[in-house]
């Protein structure tokens, strides 16, 4: 079956793609939540109009995210955790701490496009960041003790 993705679905594509999902995915889960509608031809056409006229808008998002990418290329993010006397932290960094140390520096950036390797020593990480289907981030981040 082949489907229209109305938003992003992690782990299957992004809005306004169309994918091939079994049947059973598509009709029990994507479509009654309105992840996704039917791909017949009514509605392929409907999608390639709508493209067209969001070309401008789609390619300012873009210009938008890699800007964004550069800034924070060039920043280094500051996370206060608590460790012991080792440099072994309790827990780990989690994305809402990046995204609130991001926040503190200006960057509007959702903790739900934030990726990160478990971090369980102080020093530097580096966490990612989708900013855009076609624009990932490097955060770098500065573990340091409370």
């Amino acid at each position: 079956m082949q489907v229209i993705l109305v938003q992003d679905v992690a782990n299957l594509g992004y809005k306004n793609d169309i994918v091939k999902v079994k049947d059973g995915y598509g009709r029990n889960y994507l479509i009654p939540n309105k992840l996704a509608i039917i791909a017949n031809d009514s509605n392929v056409k409907q999608l390639n109009e709508n493209l067209k006229q969001q070309a401008k808008k789609l390619a300012q998002q873009l210009a938008d995210a890699q800007a964004t990418a550069e800034k924070l290329a060039a920043t280094v993010i500051n996370v206060a955790v608590k460790a012991n006397e080792d440099g072994k932290i309790f827990g780990t960094v989690t994305t809402a701490q990046i995204a609130d140390a991001l926040a503190a520096q200006g960057f509007d950036i959702d903790r739900k496009i934030i990726t990160v390797e478990p971090v369980k020593e102080l020093g530097e990480a580096v966490a990612t960041a989708r900013l855009h289907r076609e624009v990932k981030a490097e955060i770098k981040l500065n573990v340091v003790a409370e």
